[in-house]
């Protein structure tokens, strides 16, 4: 089986591998960070460092993986330290030599502060900081998805806090993940899926949510509910529409559940008017379930408020105690062309002609866990420290051509007072107050956190639902 996973050697860039010829003579150590250098967002929400430890640097280096990577390197043209991983595998254990320290995962950020210090703690291989770095600079990718998401959930709050009842209970089942057929690897959908679930509790992406099952140990991260497809529509036939709905309430509507149907696979605007609101209607309302009613094209801001009106003409509205209208038995599902911009529209012109949030729900795909890549969030890790024998050396960059690239020196920690975050050099002062956490040393993850524990750390209101209500409410 191909998998290049099996041999943590290989999880490097190519020139790193001539890189322990490189550093000054005498070299002991090497001290390296992490940080959003900016970016879309003026913060990050930290994530997925526990995945990639358990899964890539906690593997137990053999004589065996050695040899397979000495051949390779060898063969590619540059220059392979086999002594130095030869000393990891026999006299270390196979454990890799380094120290990672990290913020609390769940932990908001603001960017340009340290977020992450990997540093060797063995004199012999150095250089082992900068090797494992192509393989913790992923952190880019989860740590990018669970701000965007978190960015959003904070859009959605906003317009829940105007227009709903109870915004809270409702907020965790508002974004829904579509994205799984959106990213370029299973393994990218489980670790982008997993990300979204910091925020929100409904997903489709079932490798993310597997992922957080397992490596953040929750008995079950997300929910979903039956819901059509255009095939299970269209193998009706047209001339089958209304039967094909009617299915729909057959096998899946009961008092209190949740079905959606995805309904635009040929005249959307009949649909709604004819078959939802018209033959089905008693057939809904009778059934005593939320129909979730799925346009799948068009611009979403305009087809979302026309549907909505049609809604509030054949289903009738009632309206809350802060003014807002709330459709009867139905709601709306967005899943196509969603992103931030065109979530926030579709909210805005909704609010606008007097609905509530309540009735609309967004699911989000290629947006939500492609659309991104390191420079989103503009994630470096750079070396600033050095140690020469016994004595640490500050070291960093200054680009003439790229003020905004200049990094740290020294051997860093991260203090936060209150709400204020600052990124300082070591002290044994500084060290009693730091945010950063001990995770992983010589080959041994540490500390583990749960999926419970982040989500109190990135929203700090627990919901007080159970799925079933707040899937309902939706």
């Amino acid at each position: 089986m191909f998998d290049l996973g099996l041999n943590p050697i290989l999880d490097t860039d190519s020139y790193k591998a001539s890189h322990f010829l490189q550093y000054p003579h005498g070299t002991t150590g090497l001290f390296s960070y992490l940080e959003s250098r900016g970016g879309r967002d003026e913060e990050t929400v930290f994530f997925g460092l526990q995945y990639l430890l358990k899964r890539y640097l906690s593997q137990r280096v053999t004589t065996e993986m050695v040899k397979e990577a000495e051949t390779f390197f060898h063969a590619h043209g540059v220059p392979f330290p086999r002594e130095g991983w030869m000393h990891v595998a026999r006299d270390l254990q196979g454990r890799i030599p380094i120290r990672v320290r990290a913020v609390p995962e769940g932990t908001v950020v603001p960017t340009h502060q340290v977020l992450m210090t990997v540093e060797s703690t063995d004199a012999q291989v150095p250089w082992m900081t900068s090797w494992v770095e192509t393989a913790l600079m992923r952190i880019w990718y989860p740590v990018s998805v669970a701000t965007q998401s978190w960015m959003i959930k904070r859009i959605i709050l906003r317009y829940l806090e105007e227009t709903a009842d109870d915004p809270e209970t409702e907020l965790p089942f508002k974004l829904h993940d579509f994205g799984s057929r959106g990213v370029s690897s299973q393994e990218s959908a489980a670790i982008g899926g997993a990300a979204h679930l910091v925020n929100f509790m409904g997903s489709d992406t079932v490798a993310g949510i597997w992922l957080a099952n397992q490596i953040y140990h929750h008995p079950m991260a997300a929910f979903s509910i039956p819901a059509a497809e255009h095939s299970t529509m269209t193998a009706w036939g047209r001339e089958g529409e209304v039967e094909a709905y009617r299915n729909m309430l057959t096998q899946f509507a009961r008092p209190g559940s949740v079905v959606a149907v995805v309904s635009d696979s040929w005249d959307l605007w009949n649909a709604l008017e004819n078959i939802w609101g018209g033959t089905l209607k008693e057939a809904v309302l009778s059934s005593g379930a939320t129909v979730v009613i799925r346009p799948d094209s068009g611009h979403p801001a305009t087809v979302v408020l026309r549907a909505l009106r049609i809604l509030e003409e054949r289903f009738g509205v009632t309206t809350n105690s802060k003014g807002f209208k709330v459709l009867n038995a139905v709601r709306i599902i967005q899943g196509d062309g969603v992103d931030r911009d065109s979530l926030q529209e579709v909210l805005e012109l909704a609010r606008n002609h007097g609905y509530s949030a309540t009735n609309l729900a967004f699911g989000m795909g290629g947006a939500l866990l492609q659309r991104l890549d390191r420079d989103t969030q503009k994630f470096a890790y750079k070396c600033s420290a050095v140690r020469i024998g016994d004595a640490w050396r500050e070291v960093h960059k200054d680009p003439i051509t790229d003020p905004g690239k200049r990094s740290r020196g020294g051997r860093l920690d991260l203090i936060r007072t209150g709400d204020h975050f600052e990124s300082l050099t070591y002290s044994h002062e500084a060290h009693a107050n730091s945010v950063l956490q001990t995770v992983f040393e010589n080959g041994e993850v540490l500390h583990q956190t749960t999926l419970a524990e982040i989500r109190r750390r990135a929203w700090p209101v627990v919901p007080r639902q159970s799925a079933e209500l707040v899937l309902g409410a939706c």
